[in-house]
C-alpha cells in the first residue's frame, strides 16, 4: 500500500505575509471553500493573536469548511495558544500550531534564551496546547540550520508532552535538497518514538529550492508537506503547491505516494487566489502559467500534433485547463451564470450575485462572448468592491499629444459623493492625481502592468499595480474593457486593501 502525504495548505498564513497581498474575512473564507474543493489536507486559516482581524479570519473559516483540518499558529506563549484555541475550537477538526526557534542564532539574537530554556519552553507549551486541543503541531523554526542532536532533543521532548506533527522548516531557503534528505533520514533514525508522529516539512525558496527541497524530504520519508497556491509567501515565497503535487502525480514511479489533491482544481484554485490577492502569475510559472502547455516552436508544435507526449508530461486538463470553455452571452440568463460561477469555485451571496450578473449584461454589450477569464475578473472585481472603502462612481478623461492631460474622477465614500480634478503627464498619472485629492493620502507607483484578461480587440484588460502608501506596500487590480477605467479601479483597489 502506498504512503499517503498529507498536503497542508498554508497559503491563508503564510501566503498572506507576501508583501500586498492581505485579504478580508470574505476574501480568505472564499479561498478556504475552494482549497477544500481542491482536497487540502489542512488549511492554516492565520495567526490568530497577530490582529482582531486574523482571529475573526481564522474563526471563519474554521466555521465555513468542514473536511480539512483548521490550525492557527501561535509561538510557545501561554496568550497565543489560548487565542489561537479560541479561534478554531469551533472547526470540526481543530489545530494548534505552536512554534519556536531551535537554532543559535535565533535563539541568541531574536529570543535571548539558552537551550535549556528553549527546551523547557517547548516542552511545557506543547503540553498546555495539547490540553486544550487533540491535535497540535511542534515546529522547530530555522530547524535546518539548527545543531542536530540539539534539535533532536528537542523533537523527541515535544513528542513526549503530546505532539501530533514535528514541522522540520527551512525557514530562510538556506538547505540544499541532499541537506533536507539528510536531515530527515537523520531525525528518523535518532529520535525516540518518531513513528508515533507525523513528519512535516516548511521549505522557503530563497534560493529557488523550496520545491526540490520539500520532494527530496518526501524522498527521505517526510509524510507532510507545507506549501502554498502559487508559491506565495514572505520573500521568495514557499514550496509551490501545484508544483509539489503535480511532481508526485506525474513521477509515481519515483515517489510511489498517493495524496488526496483533485488535480483538476489546481488551475481554478491558482486563479481565485491570483484574482483574490492581486498578485499575478508569471507567465513561465510552472502548472498554472499562461505559457506552461503553450508550444511555439515549430519542431515542438509537430511533436505535440503527433503524440502530446512528445512535449507534454501532464495534460492541461488533469491540472483543470479546459480547451472547452463554456461561452455565455447576452442570451444567458442569471441561473446560467450561477451554475457556472459555482462550478468554477464561487459562491456568491444572492446580492453579489446580482452585481456581478449586472456587470455580465454590461460586458456582453461590449464583448460577444463571455468566457471563464471574463467571469473571473468580474467576480475579482465584484468581491473586492464589497467591502471597498473608495468605490469608482465615473471618470472623464481629456488626452492628447499636444495638451496637458486633465481627468475628473468622482468616487463616493460612506454613500457620499467626492470629486476632484487632476492634471499629469498623460491620463492614468491624472486620473491618479485626482485620487490622491480624494483620499487625501499621497502615494508613489512602484509596478504597474497591463494584461489582457481574453484575446482580440474587445478583450477585458487586467491592470495590476503596487503602490507605496504610507511606507508600505499595497497590490491593486482593476478589470474593464477601458483601460483608463481598469487603471483608476486598480489605484482604488490598492487604497481599500491600505484602509
Amino acid at each position: 500500500m502506498k504512503k499517503s502525504i498529507r498536503i497542508f495548505d498554508t497559503t491563508l498564513r503564510d501566503g498572506e505575509q507576501a508583501p500586498g497581498c492581505s485579504m478580508n474575512i470574505s476574501d480568505k473564507v472564499r479561498v478556504a471553500r475552494q482549497l477544500e474543493k481542491l482536497g487540502v489536507d489542512v488549511i492554516e486559516a492565520g495567526f490568530a493573536i497577530a490582529s482582531p482581524g486574523d482571529f475573526e479570519s481564522v474563526q471563519a473559516v474554521a466555521a465555513a469548511v468542514d473536511k480539512p483540518i483548521v490550525a492557527s499558529l501561535s509561538r510557545a506563549v501561554k496568550a497565543d495558544i489560548d487565542r489561537a484555541w479560541e479561534a478554531v475550537k469551533g472547526a470540526k477538526r481543530p489545530m494548534i500550531h505552536t512554534f519556536i526557534a531551535t537554532s543559535d542564532i535565533h535563539m541568541e539574537h531574536k529570543l535571548k534564551m539558552t537551550r535549556e530554556q528553549v527546551l523547557e519552553r517547548a516542552a511545557e507549551m506543547v503540553a498546555y496546547a495539547k490540553s486544550l486541543c487533540g491535535h497540535v503541531e511542534f515546529s522547530a523554526e530555522d530547524a535546518s540550520r539548527s545543531d542536530i542532536d540539539f534539535l533532536c532533543q528537542v523533537l523527541e521532548t515535544v513528542i513526549a508532552s503530546g505532539a501530533d506533527v514535528l514541522n522540520i522548516p527551512d525557514t530562510v531557503g538556506y538547505s540544499t535538497p541532499n541537506e533536507m534528505a539528510a536531515l530527515i533520514t537523520h531525525i528518523k533514525k535518532n529520535v525516540k518514538d518518531i513513528d508515533k508522529v507525523i513528519i512535516s516539512v516548511h521549505c522557503h525558496n530563497d534560493l529557488g529550492l523550496a520545491v526540490a527541497n520539500s520532494l527530496a524530504s518526501v524522498g527521505a520519508g517526510a509524510t507532510q508537506v507545507e506549501c502554498t497556491i502559487n508559491g506565495l509567501g514572505e520573500r521568495a515565497g514557499n514550496a509551490s503547491l501545484e508544483e509539489i503535487v503535480m511532481a508526485l502525480t506525474t513521477r509515481k514511479d519515483l515517489y510511489e505516494v498517493a495524496h488526496n489533491i483533485d488535480t483538476q482544481q489546481i488551475y481554478p484554485t491558482s486563479r481565485m487566489v491570483s484574482s483574490t490577492t492581486g498578485q499575478p502569475v508569471q507567465v513561465n510559472k510552472a502548472i498554472v502559467g499562461e505559457n506552461a502547455f503553450a508550444h511555439e516552436a515549430g519542431i515542438h508544435q509537430h511533436g505535440v500534433l503527433a503524440n502530446r507526449m512528445t512535449y507534454e508530461i501532464m495534460t492541461p486538463e488533469s491540472v483543470g485547463i479546459s480547451g472547452n470553455k463554456m461561452v455565455l452571452g447576452k442570451h444567458s440568463g442569471k441561473h446560467a451564470l450561477a451554475d457556472r460561477l459555482v462550478s468554477m469555485g464561487y459562491h456568491l451571496t444572492d446580492e453579489t450575485l446580482s452585481g456581478v450578473f449586472e456587470e455580465f449584461k454590461k460586458l456582453c454589450d461590449t464583448k460577444k462572448n463571455v468566457d471563464d477569464r471574463d467571469l473571473e475578473a468580474l467576480v475579482s472585481e465584484a468581491t473586492h468592491t464589497e467591502s471597498q472603502f473608495y468605490r469608482l462612481e465615473n471618470f472623464e478623461i481629456t488626452s492628447g499629444n499636444l495638451i496637458e492631460a486633465r481627468a475628473e474622477v468622482s468616487v463616493s465614500l460612506d454613500g457620499q459623493m467626492k470629486s476632484e480634478k487632476g492634471t499629469g503627464d498623460g491620463p492614468v498619472d491624472a486620473a491618479f492625481k485626482a485620487i490622491e485629492l480624494i483620499s487625501g493620502k499621497s502615494f508613489k507607483l512602484q509596478t504597474y502592468r497591463i494584461n489582457a484578461v481574453t484575446e482580440g480587440e474587445d478583450a477585458m484588460g487586467m491592470v495590476d499595480v503596487t503602490m507605496d502608501i504610507g511606507g508600505k506596500s499595497y497590490k491593486g487590480r482593476g478589470v474593464s474593457t477601458d483601460i483608463i477605467e481598469s487603471s483608476i479601479r486598480a489605484c482604488l483597489d490598492a487604497l481599500n486593501r491600505a484602509i
